[in-house]
């Protein structure tokens, strides 16, 4: 069976490539390679970044600064009914809700990183529309049939046409303004993550 252009053509462009490079060059490239690799996949396990694939709340705490929402979370009425992924992350498909969830906890890390994390972490515009949602998608007959409001969006209560749910429901499910120093005995109450550093690592580190 003859082989087609396309294939004979990229077949080309690859040996042309290859021939670009002499032997040390290559294994000089498939090293660095190597090492990006290797670093990238090293800074994702000490992310944890498999634990937020699941829909497991402990994974929000790998990061301690979250320890008060938690631990307010876990002694809610929501505790018992609704996990963090429940409020704060889409529910229209799989797709915008990992892309929704890649796209802020990417942004948590840097603003963790960075120092640049508020003392109360408060939900910013798109967080907000997106905790609302939800609220009318778990509480949808309280708020269309008993309490007859319809369906009010987060940017339209932003404009002053209607109210938020929480600015009647402030406390809910997080108590007041949450942060380290106002809980400081979160922490005992939290499932914190072990350290990723190997045993024999921490005690070579401490010697």
């Amino acid at each position: 069976m003859a082989e087609r252009p396309q294939s004979i053509h990229l077949m080309k462009a690859a040996n042309k490539i290859k021939d670009m490079f002499s032997y040390k060059q290559k294994i000089f490239l498939i090293a660095c390679a190597g090492v990006i690799v290797g670093l990238g996949a090293l800074f994702l396990y000490l992310l944890r970044a498999h634990t937020y694939i699941a829909d497991d709340p402990s994974a929000c705490v790998n990061c301690h600064i979250m320890t008060p929402y938690y631990a307010s979370w876990s002694h809610s009425s929501h505790g018992r009914d609704a996990t963090c992924n429940d409020c704060h992350v889409p529910h229209q498909n799989l797709a915008m809700k990992y892309g929704f969830k890649a796209m802020d906890g990417m942004k948590h890390v840097a603003y963790f990183v960075t120092h640049t994390e508020r003392q109360a972490i408060m939900a910013e515009d798109l967080s907000a529309q997106v905790i609302m949602d939800n609220c009318i998608r778990c509480h949808t007959q309280l708020n269309q049939e008993f309490v007859k409001t319809g369906r009010m969006g987060f940017m339209q209560a932003k404009r002053g046409e209607g109210k938020a749910c929480w600015d009647c429901h402030r406390n809910v499910p997080h108590g007041g303004m949450n942060s380290l120093s106002s809980t400081p005995n979160a922490e005992g109450v939290t499932p914190l993550p072990p350290s990723p550093v190997p045993e024999w690592l921490q005690k070579l580190m401490s010697k």
